[in-house]
């Protein structure tokens, strides 16, 4: 597990008082609200900040940070990810998990037959889909649904799943 989960993207600067506008990764950006402080991910380090505003602009966020006062300070950090602790992060009820806990996890049948392993998560309005990549390279569309997704185990690294007729082609 990762300690570190990341709630958006900064895309460009807002204004010359050195406001971002971000791009949020979060299923709810007015989440948002309720941090005090975010890291940047600086490739070789990850710079703590602390938030001075909050607002929203269509679907971005707009951060002030207080140790930013100018367009020309907050540059370097276009186009880095903010993250938050794990502490940091809203609660998450029975039967969720993180995206980025998931990644990586084996994906089995209720037969007990490998598929393969889970790439990625697709969050659609209706339902996410899991990206399942076989051992020969090939993408397999799971939709989270209780029909197919029986049980993710992030202790055992595993996925299990009930397939419905058509959704593995031999």
């Amino acid at each position: 597990m990762e300690d570190m989960l990341r709630v958006g993207v900064i895309t460009s600067t807002h204004g010359l008082l050195g406001e971002v506008k971000v791009f949020p990764t979060t299923d709810d950006m007015t989440r948002f609200k309720k941090l005090k402080k975010v890291f940047v991910d600086l490739d070789r380090e990850q710079l703590e900040l602390n938030i001075a505003s909050v607002r929203f602009f269509k679907n971005l966020v707009i951060l002030k940070f207080k140790e930013y006062g100018n367009i020309n300070e907050v540059e370097r950090l276009l186009k880095k990810d903010l993250l938050i602790t794990r502490d940091q992060a809203v609660p998450l009820a029975e039967n969720e998990n993180f995206i980025c806990d998931m990644i990586g996890l084996n994906v089995v049948t209720d037969d007990n037959i490998e598929i393969g392993t889970l790439k990625d998560i697709l969050q659609t309005g209706a339902n996410d889909v899991y990206i399942v990549e076989t051992k020969e390279g090939k993408e397999v569309l799971i939709p989270a649904i209780k029909q197919c997704v029986l049980d993710v185990n992030l202790d055992e690294k595993k996925v299990t799943v009930h397939l419905l007729e058509g959704m593995l082609e031999e």
